[in-house]
């Protein structure tokens, strides 16, 4: 293996691969706008990719560029994008469990509907696990009402 590739990829190189992936044709001025970065950072970033053995270069006429991931470069966007879901569902495995707590304990103080103030993901998956232990949700709020506190679900018993 080549000792370029035995180093980790970095988060600006990925966008870089992730946006080639997405267009093998567009330009160095376009990535610059799309990851908002100096034309001279897209350049430096491409020269590294290639050197590193993830993308290749042709030309597609005499004042355009064509890039192409190699099968390095598919290789470590492919396990990037995997670390990525993994990290997602690991997250996403953290708040359902939080929401199965939040619901435990309405149960054991008899709380039959509740108001979830929120629109969020994180709201999202408390409504889901409060539908599925039978609790009602409330369209206004009412006697019990859950937010959240940053990334904690808060109870909150109006009187």
């Amino acid at each position: 293996m080549n000792s370029h590739t035995d180093v980790p990829i970095k988060p600006k190189e990925y966008e870089v691969l992730d946006a080639i992936s997405q267009d093998p044709t567009i330009t160095q001025s376009g990535l610059s706008l799309r990851l908002g970065m100096a034309v001279g950072s897209v350049n430096w970033y491409i020269k590294r990719l290639i050197n590193r053995g993830y993308i290749k270069v042709s030309r597609m006429d005499r004042t355009r560029l064509k890039y192409d991931l190699t099968p390095e470069g598919m290789a470590v966007f492919t396990e990037r994008a995997i670390q990525y879901a993994k990290d997602s569902l690991k997250i996403y495995k953290s708040f359902r469990q939080n929401a199965k707590d939040i619901v435990i304990e309405l149960k054991k103080n008899r709380v039959s509907q509740t108001y979830l103030d929120g629109n969020d993901e994180i709201m999202d998956i408390l409504r889901l696990t409060c539908i599925e232990a039978g609790i009602l949700i409330c369209e206004t709020p009412c006697k019990v009402i859950v937010k959240t506190n940053g990334q904690v679900y808060q109870i909150t018993v109006q009187e």
